[in-house]
């Protein structure tokens, strides 16, 4: 009896979409409660 190992690439797909947005979420939240309208370079370099 042999072992099939099958790949769910819409899982997988999913998977890293979810953490894509997720770190996108996070600096965005970051950006909120530092109430700054620029927290950081990468929000405006020419604007520092």
């Amino acid at each position: 009896m042999g072992l099939r190992v099958n790949t769910n690439i819409a899982s997988l797909s999913a998977q890293r979409n979810l953490s894509t947005v997720s770190a996108r979420l996070e600096g965005n939240y970051g950006r909120l409660a530092s109430g700054l309208r620029i927290a950081s370079a990468a929000d405006d370099a020419a604007g520092l």
